[in-house]
């Protein structure tokens, strides 16, 4: 037998049945236009019917409360609606519902409405029907509230113009009032001015000692202190996470030194309160006198880092102005056509290496070869990395060399089952961890010939970020492969950071080899670190060994193998024998 409940529900839903039959019989029974009205209604739209002889405008619903009009305001006469409307859009909107189309299509018409502080924006759209005579009779159209959009609109229009963090100008919105300072014609009528970029010293240091959310209110602080600092007329913008540029108008080049030091000033003279304490905070200053030190906005911002960067090599709150060097500019087209002989030779395949041997200190057999990064020319020259491998790192284009080196040595290793091989990772690679993800995965996709390659890491590499160090090494050494430090003795490699890294080798620094026998000194250097190394049962490798007197001391001071060209110059040539693996 069903429950009281049920029987209840049943009778609810017959009714509910019986209601929906007639609601639809209803809607049948309405007019077409009347359907169509609801149907905008529930869409959100208001609807209106105006008829312009008279002035009056019948709507569905209530006008104030759909548009959120906080007050009753009359929406019955044209009049009345186009008081309500900003600016000229009344006339626009007059203009077009009156005007009969002649293919009958609608106007739409979007326009501000004044409701307050905040204007409410709507989207109008309506078909004019004329009279007899050819004149708007009637104007039917619809009204849908668009404020949101327009927000959502504006938003994005602001964040492509202004810095969300400081509400500066973009790097993109100051390079065009660069521009545009600039593009004054003619030349002689320009107004000086100087541009300005200003960077936070040492922002890297505040964001691992208190936090992102700390230094993200060093920026702002320190932005809001500099147009301050700058006065009326300033453009500020930031263009980098830790920069901001100025343009200051009427600034001479005479008086750009007198502005850095009062921004400099501006920015350390009190302490900046955070939620997470106190911080002082300076700022290091590089500027460019326009018009005459530039001709293109991006001329004029690429050539204030410059000065930067210079006055930066001076150390932390230091300023400097951008001077004319033909000896820099002849630097960088330099810089600029080897860069270009870098791409031209990884597009042609004309990446090679050169393989230079490694020895055994006790019997000088070759225990294993270093793969050295070369160019080929195309009429066959060979040029050597010492050329080209400081502007591939200014460039960012040492990664791309890495990683066809590893290639290569894969491919060596491959093709010769006698060869060991060692390779070197640059501090680029080194601490971007897509890059290293891709180079070990590279190896892991060859882990039959990883046990005879050794991946060498510089030690300030291995410094930069310890921690990731760890993992690319143990990885590394998973894989099969050995891991060996480079240059060792160059950087600050504490004995917990060393046994931290776990590797398998290490490689002397050859400025320290280099003369050994004439100093004293490079011997005790030498002969500390061999210990060190061999605390830790690492095996040592000298570099730059350059005469048989050299070997003799570094033997007797416990080095194991030896490199250099008293034991065999780099040869492109692939010098494959039967060899001894260390």
């Amino acid at each position: 037998m069903p429950s009281a409940c049920c029987v209840i529900g049943g009778e609810k839903i017959a009714v509910l049945g019986r209601l929906h039959a007639s609601s639809v019989q209803r809607l049948t029974d309405l007019r077409e236009g009347e359907r169509l009205r609801l149907a905008l209604t529930a869409a959100g739209d208001l609807v209106y019917d105006w008829t312009p002889s008279d002035g009056k405008i019948a709507w569905t619903g209530d006008p104030c409360a759909y548009l959120g009009f906080g007050k009753k305001l009359s929406f019955e006469t044209d009049k009345s609606f186009h008081a309500l409307i900003e600016g000229e859009a009344a006339e626009v909107r007059l203009r077009m519902a009156l005007s009969p189309p002649e293919d009958g299509r609608p106007f739409r018409l979007e326009y501000a409405l004044r409701t307050g502080s905040v204007p409410l924006w709507v989207e109008d759209c309506g078909v004019c029907v004329p009279g007899i005579g050819g004149q708007a009779e009637r104007i039917v159209g619809t009204v849908r509230n668009i404020t949101e959009r327009k927000l959502r609109e504006a938003n994005i229009a602001w964040a492509a113009s202004y810095d969300e963090m400081t509400g500066h100008l973009s790097r993109l919105r100051l390079r065009e009032r660069l521009a545009k300072h600039l593009e004054q014609t003619p030349a002689s009528s320009r107004t000086p001015a100087a541009y300005f970029v200003v960077a936070i010293d040492d922002l890297a240091v505040i964001n691992e000692t208190y936090g992102f959310d700390m230094a993200d209110e060093v920026i702002v602080a320190i932005g809001r202190r500099l147009a301050e600092a700058a006065g009326a007329g300033c453009v500020v913008g930031r263009t980098a996470g830790n920069k901001f540029g100025l343009i200051l108008e009427g600034c001479t080049a005479e008086e750009m030194a007198e502005r850095g030091a009062a921004l400099r000033l501006a920015a350390r003279s009190r302490v900046i309160p955070t939620r997470n304490g106190a911080v002082s905070v300076s700022v290091t200053v590089g500027a460019i006198a326009l018009p005459q030190d530039a001709r293109t906005s991006q001329e004029a911002m690429a050539r204030a880092e410059e000065a930067l960067d210079r006055a930066k090599e001076y150390g932390r709150d230091n300023f400097s102005a951008y001077a004319h060097s033909p000896q820099r500019d002849s630097l960088r087209k330099r810089a600029v056509l080897i860069g270009d002989q870098i791409v031209t030779a990884l597009d042609e395949n004309r990446i090679v290496i050169a393989y230079q041997p490694i020895v055994h200190a006790l019997n000088g057999e070759t225990a294993m070869h270093e793969c050295l990064v070369r160019i080929k020319r195309p009429e066959g020259q060979v040029i050597a990395a010492g050329d080209f491998i400081a502007v591939a790192e200014q460039l960012g284009l040492v990664r791309r060399l890495d990683r066809r080196v590893l290639e290569l040595t894969i491919d060596s290793l491959t093709r010769n089952r006698g060869a060991c091989l060692t390779l070197n990772v640059s501090g680029m690679t080194a601490s971007d961890r897509p890059t290293l993800e891709a180079f070990v995965a590279f190896i892991e996709a060859h882990k039959d010939v990883a046990s005879r390659l050794v991946v060498e890491l510089t030690e300030t590499a291995a410094l930069i970020d310890i921690e990731e160090s760890m993992r690319f090494v143990s990885r590394i050494r998973t894989l099969g492969a050995r891991v060996a430090i480079d240059d060792f003795g160059a950087g600050y490699t504490s004995f917990r950071n060393l046994q931290a890294l776990k590797v398998d080798m290490v490689k002397l620094d050859g400025s320290f080899v280099k003369g050994l026998a004439d100093s004293p000194d490079n011997r005790i250097f030498v002969s500390t670190l061999v210990n060190l190394a061999n605390n830790f049962n690492l095996s040592t490798v000298a570099e730059w060994v350059s005469d048989a007197q050299e070997a003799t001391i570094l033997r007797e001071l416990g080095v194991e193998y030896f490199q250099g060209w008293h034991f065999g110059k780099p040869e492109v040539s692939e010098p494959w024998a039967q060899l001894t693996t260390p």
